[in-house]
């Protein structure tokens, strides 16, 4: 999830962080840029960033889907104690990202093995570690961050390519129960890689093109390929289930799982996307959401209800410029 800063100390006014489409757009159409720090974790000889306990730092947003899938993945491989993370405040602003203050903490992250804190003291907006990594630059500031603290910059910032990482590059220091797992296995990898494009087109960033448009037509133009991928996923799930890829977990589902499961409590009312919502117009996603909630803590303990909800309907002020969070859907999540 990106944010633009106009008190950026690099000069030029870009808007407003909270304008996530121009004022002065013509199409009205919400366009993601690209992640900027593309560096890789790599346990060749010789690399200039190799796995290490405790070395990398991981910045992270609970309302985040891109940011949620890398702590999942990163519960899922066991490196909670190699790599640390801390959870910025659910509200974005005009600074960007924020670290909560300590009278915020019990309100603002119930994730284990995470914490609220920068790691220096005095740092107050997670802009600062761009600015650390490289003082003159001038793109945007997102989560997830995985920052080297021994070099003291960013080594990347694009959650697809963290989570592959974290994959294999760590299996020397990890548990020998988590050694050799992998969610991209060899077998599946042209079929994985060809879901995961449609999938993040129309359904993870779908989402976003519909609840940020600003013209009726391009908020058409995505809310219905967006039903039509859920649909898609929901014929795939009923009938080969239970995951994405028959009885294996993989990489589909982790990159999915945070869309669907903000997708009730959010994206229904905040994004205008109600053609159906999961709990009753899809059986098969909705018994595979919850089974990966209610049966891997991966997921069930990454994922917090109130951190969501706060920031989309807190921070969007373009959408919803009284900032009201709605109590339902109730529950947040069915059990099983």
């Amino acid at each position: 999830m990106s944010s633009t800063d106009a008190s950026n100390p690099g000069g030029k006014d870009k808007g407003k962080v909270t304008d996530w489409v121009p004022t002065d757009s013509k199409t009205g159409e919400f366009i993601r840029k690209p992640s900027n720090f593309r560096n890789q974790i790599s346990r060749k000889e010789g690399a200039e960033f190799p796995p290490e306990a405790g070395r990398y730092h991981l910045f992270a947003s609970l309302a985040c889907p891109w940011a949620h899938r890398v702590l999942i993945t990163r519960k899922l491989k066991g490196l909670e104690k190699i790599i640390t993370a801390t959870v910025v405040h659910w509200h974005l602003g005009e600074g960007g990202w924020r670290f909560a203050t300590p009278d915020e903490y019990s309100s603002v992250s119930s994730v284990p093995d995470t914490t609220l804190e920068p790691l220096e003291k005095d740092v107050k907006f997670l802009r600062e570690y761009y600015f650390k990594a490289n003082k003159d630059y001038d793109g945007r500031y997102t989560v997830p961050v995985l920052w080297d603290t021994k070099t003291q910059t960013i080594v990347n910032n694009e959650s697809s390519e963290i989570i592959r990482m974290l994959y294999t590059e760590f299996d020397d220091l990890i548990e020998e129960k988590y050694k050799g797992v992998t969610f991209l296995p060899a077998d599946l990898e042209t079929e994985i890689e060809e879901l995961n494009g449609w999938v993040y087109d129309t359904v993870n960033n779908g989402v976003y093109k519909s609840g940020f448009a600003t013209t009726q037509s391009a908020y058409e133009a995505a809310v219905y390929p967006l039903f039509e991928s859920l649909d898609k996923l929901e014929k795939r799930l009923a009938e080969n289930g239970p995951y994405l890829f028959g009885d294996r977990l993989t990489e589909a589902d982790i990159r999915l799982y945070p869309t669907i499961v903000r997708f009730d409590p959010v994206y229904v009312q905040h994004f205008k996307c109600n053609i159906r919502d999961i709990r009753s117009g899809y059986p098969a996603i909705h018994k595979w959401l919850k089974e990966l909630y209610w049966k891997n803590p991966a997921f069930k303990d990454t994922t917090d209800f109130q951190h969501i909800k706060f920031h989309y309907t807190k921070s969007h002020s373009q959408i919803n410029p009284k900032g009201i969070t709605p109590v339902g859907p109730l529950p947040d999540i069915h059990p099983l």
